[in-house]
């Protein structure tokens, strides 16, 4: 294939849906995909992804007609897993608010994908989420999507993958691929057998972070007796805190990082600890040391706690192209490579 006009080539057209800061697309360009339409609601998000690839998003994709949306071979989709998360079912029990398919604001959101394929029927499609949503609901929360995409006509595979083979970081979460069943009635996909060799958390770290992500004696005081009293009552409430020296990897990075850094503290020597970096995140979630933060260190913290991490995705969707494409060898045109070379 080529794209019109001019003459550069590409494998496969996608869309990017719910798509943050872009890291489906960095992970299915590296493989030769050509974007042909994405949305993204939230306009810092937006501004993100703007300036790394040139284009604006759509808005709210529940104004967004189907119809309009243009044909596409593969379907990607972070969708918002808040409805779906631990911490976002506990936060909303303690509310008295609604959650999963019954968030008006959230939940529903994947009956947007769902009329997007009934509409668009791209070959296959990827999605990502938590890896709470196995279990929301007792399983029924699941049982409803993977039952909605078997109904529209889509052999459904899935599977928990931790990014800890990519990146510093223990991260898990559930991945969700499918193909059209009348175009491949006998799919032969498996799930690439994830592992490698990380950067450490050490590789990551700046030499040299501002003193600003260090740690007020009110807030670090505060936070070791937060830890204190959920230890007295028997839980594991309380704040990660790592040594480069001694530790590899860290807790998940959440949207939530913003607040105050709480599950992922740098030790340092002879004073309080810090917070990650910005910059720090952006390795950390595995993006390239030259991709762009235009914007302020709470939306940064949010926008990298919320992504995903590309080498993932790169690496299920080279396995899915060996089905859509006709059985040929994706390893892209470049690999994504560890964002550990221009350490400052």
């Amino acid at each position: 294939m080529k794209e019109g006009g001019q003459g550069k080539e590409y494998r496969f057209t996608f869309i990017d849906l719910f798509a943050g800061i872009g890291g489906f697309r960095i992970a299915l360009e590296s493989l030769g995909g050509k974007c042909v339409f994405s949305s993204e609601w939230n306009k810092y998000s937006a501004k993100t992804y703007e300036a790394n690839f040139g284009e604006r998003p759509a808005g709210d994709i529940t104004l967004i007609d189907e119809r309009t949306i243009p044909d596409h071979d593969i379907l990607a989709a972070g969708f918002p897993c808040q409805p779906f998360s631990i911490a976002g079912v506990s936060k909303k029990n303690s509310l008295g608010r609604p959650h999963g398919f019954l968030d008006e604001l959230q939940g529903n959101l994947f009956f947007d994908i769902a009329r997007i394929l009934d509409a668009k029927r791209p070959k296959a499609f990827i999605l990502e989420n938590v890896k709470n949503l196995i279990y929301h609901d007792r399983g029924r929360t699941f049982r409803v999507i993977t039952e909605t995409l078997e109904m529209l006509g889509y052999e459904v595979f899935w599977k928990v993958i931790d990014a800890s083979a990519y990146v510093p970081q223990h991260r898990e979460r559930i991945i969700i691929v499918g193909f059209r069943s009348d175009l491949y009635p006998s799919v032969h996909f498996t799930f690439p057998q994830i592992s490698g060799s990380p950067p450490s958390l050490k590789d990551i770290l700046e030499k040299s972070p501002d003193p600003k992500y260090t740690l007020s004696d009110s807030l670090w005081k505060y936070l070791q007796e937060y830890a204190e009293k959920h230890r007295r009552k028997g839980n594991g409430f309380g704040y990660g805190l790592v040594d480069p020296e001694k530790d590899k990897i860290t807790r998940t990075l959440s949207a939530r990082y913003y607040k105050d850094g709480a599950e992922i503290l740098i030790k340092q020597e002879g004073k309080n600890p810090r917070r990650l970096t910005p910059v720090e995140c952006r390795r950390l979630m595995g993006f390239p040391d030259n991709f762009i933060i235009p914007v302020s260190d709470t939306q940064a913290y949010r926008q990298f706690g919320n992504a995903v991490v590309p080498a993932v995705i790169r690496d299920v969707a080279a396995e899915m192209l060996k089905v859509i494409l006709g059985g040929q060898n994706f390893e892209g045109e470049k690999k994504l490579e560890h964002v550990t070379d221009q350490v400052a």
